[in-house]
Formats: structure tokens, C-alpha cells, sequence
């Protein structure tokens, strides 16, 4: 099959009527499929991400069972210039990203919703019924402390151990969508016609669109092989190093409790973070953690200086059609070896008057979050405290919805759901704070945010960055933290934040241990191979 002849969809008679005719809107999807029987989306990734320098993988599993329909694979470099302004190269390079950072020290600082939504107010996308779901816009995560921009009496200095932006995203226009269903690949790019572009050749700009997405589907198909990512050399027994030690986690829980008794709170969910010296290879550690823990968001996002590596289980904020979600996890407990152990540890669970006591907090939390946002009489509780079964545990969930207020965006209501209660506690905004004067220190990406926010103007999906790794310079960063009741026992709390970071260790530990043969095996074999002078 020759890529350069894959027939393109809509056509351009189709897309000129959209956009001249019917004034439907200025970006509309083109895409090229592709049969995916014989390849996976993690052969995918790295045959298109081979040479990039920022890179993407999203994938979803549904009740730790069924595989969800799509997963999102896109691969560029970095540009200064939006990707919109980009012709075609002559060889099968990848299109540059926009990236945009913010933070101390980059060019954007502040709110990062404020960057996010000038950038996406340029688009009127058209959505086409043979392509309903995401089909590109801004991919990325945006960390914990930018709570202090949505909610300014949060913000306090503290350390910044980790120095990585407060925000990250990659624009991206040209991807693949795998299609698990049909088992295709759709290779879509967009034809954009921007107002202040001036007379714009439409056959001109659908002839571009159309020979990128071609170039990435040469490149996926004309691989002869699938390149294996960069692994130096593997040494086992590094140690887990916390921030704050067991001493000074349980202290938090004491003082925390102290705050419950004083009435300033009602719960608060302190944290530590674990550093572990590594040398896997990023990537490695996603293909174990997509096995060990398979979840609702399964994410690699390669950010440039910066890799990470998730399996989270709870939405933060989404959005379809303007009508706003969010994903109340609370109340956990094993996995059964059966299926009537499931149902009885899961019975237990939803009788326990701890875990129900804490859940409902938590759904009011959630609440009143999306009732900011929406039309009050819009909003409701979909399900309460529904035993959903996970790939290691059974949790009580519950979602609250609400149909968007017209003055109101989904950045508004991103910003309103930001941080979950799940993470901080409530009240929210007094938890934060306790929070913040125990830790000392910036939180970076857990308790965040990664996910999209679509060129459609009425879609998003964040989840949780919790069951988040962060790579850097070496180091892999693990976080979990817990919540804290007034009967919260000290050291009870201090394993249960052990218990939450096994599956992200475990990932870590048997990648490690079951890519250590295959390089001693390579340097054995170099080593006889070689010619002694």
C-alpha cells in the first residue's frame, strides 16, 4: 500500500462547502486510515516517535477490563511557530509542536488557562461524524501549585525541588487516532482558515493537511521494524529516598488532626514524595506500568526535559458538549481472588460508615465545584458510591454534572474543579493552606492535572496526576498521599501512602529486572564478538 495514494476524508469540495458555504466554522479534521490488525499502539509510538523530541501516548482501560475504544498517539520537535504555519518537509521528518510553558523562568507565567485559551480561541472546529471524538488541540499536564492562580489566597512560597514548568502543553494538529473497535488507524491533520489569514487558497491548505497526515502514515507503515527506545545500562537495588520520612509524614497526620479538632477542617490529604535513582529508560517504565495497573488514564507524555509516566483512575474535569463532569473516588479496598470475594469485600466497602462518611464530604466538595460553573438546576448526581471494580482494588465512586453556565468556559470550570478534594480536602481553600505550611514544598505534577483540551471549544479530559511518575535527570519522583479524619491513626496513614506508590515501585523494579538479561545477554555477546588487538 502506497501511503502517498491513501484516498483522504472529508474531500475538498466537502470541506470548502463547510467552511465557505455554510460558515460552519475554520478547522475541520482530513484524516487517512490505516488497518492496525498487525500493529499496537505502543509499536505506534515509537516508530513515529523515534526521532522526536516531544511525544504523546494516551490510552484508557474501563473497569481495570475493557480496553476503551481510542488511544492518542502524536510525536514532533519544538518550533517557535505554531505548527498551523508549517509547510511539509521534503523527507519524513515530524512537523515542529508548539509547546507552550509556564512558570518561574519561562516565557509564560501566571494562570495557564489564560495562555491555553487565546491560543485555542483561534479555532472554530467543525466536528464530522466520522471522526466523534478528540482529533487534536493541547496535550499536557498542568501542576498542583497553580492552584494559587485560580485561588490567589493559596499562594505562599516554597521550595522548588523538582524545577519543571508550572504547566505544560504541546499543540498538536497531525496524530493518530487507534480505533480498538474496528481495529484501524485514522491519520488525521486539519485544514485551518483563520480570519486574519486574509483570502485563503483552501485547495492550497487541504493539500498541506493531506500530505501531512500521508507522510505520518508512510511513517508508521513503512517501518521495517519497530525501534526500541534508548536503555543504557541497568543496575538494581537503587533505594527510594522520601522527602519527608515516616517520622515527618506521621507528624503531619498528628497536626492535621489537631486542625480537625479545632475545627478548622474537616479533612486534609498531606503527602510525601519518593526519589529513586534509575536508569530505565522512561518508556520501559510505562510498557510495565500499563500491565501492572491498568486504568481509566494511562498516559506517557515525553515533555523535553522532562518524562511523564501515569495510571490514573479518577477524572479531574471533563467536558463534552459543555456539559461538565467530574469523578468522586473515595473508599477503597482489595481485589478479591474470586468473583464472590469481589462482591463481598465490595459489599463490606459500601457498609463501611468510615468510607461512606468520607465519601459524601467529598461528593458535596464536588458539588459545589461544577454548581460555580453551571446552571444550578442542571446539576446532579449521575451515580452515588457505585462499587467500581479496578485491576488491583475496588473503589466507592460517584460523578457530579452540570450544563456550563453561557457566560462561563471550560477553563473556568477547569479552574473552579482545580485541585480535587480527593487530593487537597475540605474545605478546600483552608485545606490547602494547612497543606501547604506542612509540606514546605511544591508539589510539581502530582495532584494535578494531564489531559486535552480539544480545538472543539465545548470538549476536555484531565484526569487526577495521581498513579503518576515523573522522570527527570535521572530520577524517577513518586508521590501519594492520603486522607486525614479525625480518627486517623498515625502509622496506618503512613502505610497507606506506601500501600497507594506499590504498583508505580513494583512497575519499576520488574522492568528494571526483566531488561537487565537482555543487556547483559548484548554485552556478552559484544564482548565475544569482538576482535582483541
Amino acid at each position: 500500500m502506497d501511503p502517498s495514494s491513501l484516498p483522504a476524508y472529508p474531500s475538498l469540495e466537502t470541506v470548502e462547502k463547510l467552511i465557505n458555504i455554510e460558515k460552519r466554522g475554520n478547522c475541520v479534521p482530513v484524516y487517512v486510515e490505516l488497518p492496525a490488525d498487525l500493529v499496537t499502539p505502543c509499536m505506534a509510538y515509537l516508530r513515529i516517535a523515534k526521532d522526536s523530541k516531544y511525544s504523546f501516548l494516551l490510552e484508557s482501560v474501563i473497569g481495570g477490563e475493557s480496553v476503551a475504544r481510542y488511544s492518542f498517539i502524536g510525536a514532533g520537535q519544538i518550533s517557535n511557530n505554531t505548527f498551523r504555519w508549517l509547510m511539509w518537509t521534503k523527507d519524513n521528518s515530524l512537523d515542529p509542536f508548539k509547546v507552550i510553558k509556564t512558570g518561574p523562568n519561562q516565557d509564560v507565567t501566571g494562570d495557564p488557562m489564560v495562555a491555553l485559551q487565546k491560543e485555542l480561541a483561534l479555532y472554530q472546529y467543525v466536528q464530522l461524524p466520522e471522526v466523534p471524538t478528540f482529533t487534536g488541540g493541547a496535550i499536557g499536564y498542568v501542576s498542583y501549585d497553580c492552584v494559587r492562580y485560580f485561588e490567589p489566597r493559596t499562594a505562599t512560597d516554597l521550595r522548588d525541588t523538582l524545577q519543571i514548568p508550572e504547566a505544560t502543553f504541546m499543540l498538536v494538529d497531525t496524530l493518530l487516532i487507534y480505533d480498538h473497535m474496528f481495529q484501524t488507524v485514522k491519520v488525521v491533520s486539519h485544514v485551518f482558515a483563520p480570519k486574519d489569514a486574509g483570502q485563503v487558497n483552501l485547495a492550497f491548505v487541504y493539500k498541506t493537511a493531506v500530505a501531512k497526515a500521508r507522510r505520518l502514515a508512510k511513517i508508521l507503515m513503512l517501518s521495517t521494524s519497530t525501534p526500541e527506545v534508548l536503555q543504557p545500562p541497568i543496575t538494581l537495588g537503587a533505594q527510594s529516598v522520601s522527602n519527608v520520612g515516616k517520622e515527618g509524614y506521621e507528624g503531619f497526620v498528628t497536626k492535621l488532626k489537631e486542625h480537625i479538632i479545632a475545627g478548622d477542617i474537616i479533612q486534609a490529604v498531606p503527602s510525601q514524595r519518593l526519589a529513586r535513582p534509575t536508569a530505565l529508560h522512561p518508556f520501559n517504565a510505562y510498557r510495565r506500568l500499563r500491565q501492572v495497573n491498568p486504568s481509566p488514564y494511562m498516559f506517557f507524555l515525553d515533555c523535553g526535559d522532562l518524562q511523564i509516566v501515569g495510571a490514573s483512575p479518577e477524572t479531574l474535569c471533563k467536558v463534552e458538549k459543555n456539559v461538565v463532569y467530574n469523578h468522586a473516588i473515595a473508599g477503597t479496598t482489595k481485589r478479591g481472588k474470586t468473583p464472590e470475594e469481589d462482591e463481598k469485600l465490595g459489599a463490606e466497602l459500601l457498609a463501611s460508615e468510615k468510607d461512606r462518611a468520607e465519601h459524601i464530604m467529598l461528593v458535596d466538595l464536588a458539588r459545589n465545584d461544577v454548581n460555580r460553573v453551571c446552571q444550578p438546576a442542571t446539576v446532579k448526581v449521575d451515580h452515588l458510591m457505585r462499587v467500581e471494580k479496578f485491576s488491583h482494588v475496588i473503589h466507592l465512586t460517584s460523578q457530579v454534572s452540570g450544563k456550563l453556565r453561557e457566560d462561563k468556559t471550560r477553563f473556568d470550570a477547569f479552574r473552579s474543579i482545580f485541585p480535587v478534594g480527593t487530593v487537597s480536602g475540605a474545605p478546600k481553600i483552608k485545606a490547602i493552606e494547612i497543606i501547604s505550611s506542612l509540606e514546605q514544598e511544591r508539589r510539581g505534577v502530582y495532584a494535578g492535572a494531564v489531559g486535552r483540551f480539544d480545538f472543539a471549544g465545548d470538549a476536555m479530559d484531565t484526569c487526577i496526576a495521581i498513579r503518576t511518575m515523573v522522570f527527570k535527570d535521572g530520577v524517577a519522583y513518586l508521590q501519594a498521599g492520603g486522607g486525614i479524619v479525625y480518627d486517623s491513626v498515625e502509622e496506618d496513614e503512613y502505610v497507606e501512602t506506601l500501600n497507594k506508590l506499590k504498583a508505580n515501585v513494583r512497575a519499576l523494579e520488574d522492568a528494571e529486572c526483566t531488561l537487565l538479561p537482555f543487556y547483559a545477554q548484548a554485552l556478552t555477546e559484544l564482548v565475544n564478538n569482538s576482535v582483541l588487538v
